[in-house]
């Protein structure tokens, strides 16, 4: 099969553990991207195996290995390997053998013809135990009924990105959990595949059903950036007033007993909630405001703009 690009790809994984795994997953790499102009880089997440030693043996010229100082997690380690690429389409990829290499190229062929900024895989007839599967059906649910984004498969590995919406992740924390849901906000155009999905050929997965509550709480906070991200006042400033006029309106009703009715509220427990509510609507309309001069400084300090273009055309042709 002839290559449906001639330019750079940089093919991103991230190991951890991975000594019995790394040299088969080369091999395939190889066999799959033959006729391609490719780097691998394999991003050594500190683990306590032999695996960076393994692909040093490998001498393999088309190998790049970035080793980290300490465990920091997929997220970051894909962050790491993706400010290194150099390929104008960036592949990531597991490094335990799930995924299959042979799928690449399909892929790029959605992304080689400019149609679309990510190419993510759908695992067909995964081959994972009930542990795994149950979080990420759980996390794959929860992200399609709260961001309205049709992904099926989040947890998903295997992608195919164009350069710059790779470099514009900003990946950190377990973001990598969301990274279609990052592109998309990026204004990626996003292209699901069915593709294949292996058993695990060596070692343990490092998953289990802890993902569920870090799902939810990373979820929390990417809900906040897609909806409010330029605009935090119209979060904490709607909520704020809220509290205020609820606060407002107990007291009234508390004044209105008091002189109405002579009745004594100091020893009422709603005086204290009134007052409370009031307090806290005053304090969630101030981070409101001081998150708006936070966003403003994000912007004006890094010369950002909060809108991005895609394509300028002049007459018939395009910048």
């Amino acid at each position: 099969m002839e290559p449906v690009t001639t330019s750079l790809l940089s093919v991103v994984v991230p190991l951890y553990n991975e000594e019995e795994n790394v040299v088969l997953l080369t091999s395939k790499i190889h066999e799959s991207l033959a006729g391609y102009n490719y780097q691998i880089i394999y991003i050594d997440d500190f683990s306590r195996d032999n695996t960076k030693k393994v692909v040093k043996q490998m001498k393999d010229e088309k190998v790049h290995l970035i080793a980290l100082k300490k465990n920091y997690g997929q997220s970051l380690a894909l962050a790491a390997g993706i400010d290194y690429a150099e390929g104008e389409y960036i592949i990531t990829m597991d490094g335990d053998l799930q995924n299959d290499p042979s799928d690449i190229p399909e892929m790029l062929s959605y992304a080689a013809n400019g149609e679309f900024d990510l190419i993510t895989g759908i695992r067909q007839k995964r081959k994972d135990s009930l542990v795994k599967k149950i979080p990420s059906k759980i996390a794959n649910f929860l992200v399609r009924r709260v961001t309205k984004l049709d992904i099926k498969d989040n947890g998903c590995a295997l992608k195919v990105f164009t350069r710059d919406i790779a470099k514009d992740l900003n990946l950190y924390g377990e973001m990598h959990r969301f990274i279609t849901l990052l592109a998309h906000l990026e204004g990626a155009q996003i292209k699901q595949v069915p593709v294949k999905h292996h058993a695990r050929h060596a070692g343990v997965s490092k998953y289990g059903l802890e993902r569920v509550f870090k799902v939810v709480a990373d979820m929390m906070l990417l809900l906040f950036i897609r909806k409010y991200f330029q605009r935090p006042i119209h979060l904490f400033g709607i909520f704020g007033f809220l509290m205020i006029l609820l606060g407002v309106l107990v007291n009234l009703y508390l004044l209105v007993v008091k002189l109405g009715f002579g009745e004594d509220i100091g020893s009422r427990p709603l005086l204290m909630f009134g007052m409370m509510f009031i307090l806290a609507g005053i304090q969630l309309f101030t981070i409101g405001i001081v998150m708006e001069l936070l966003i403003r400084t994000y912007y004006e300090s890094q010369k950002k703009r909060p809108y991005r273009i895609k394509k300028i055309s002049i007459g018939d042709k395009s910048a």
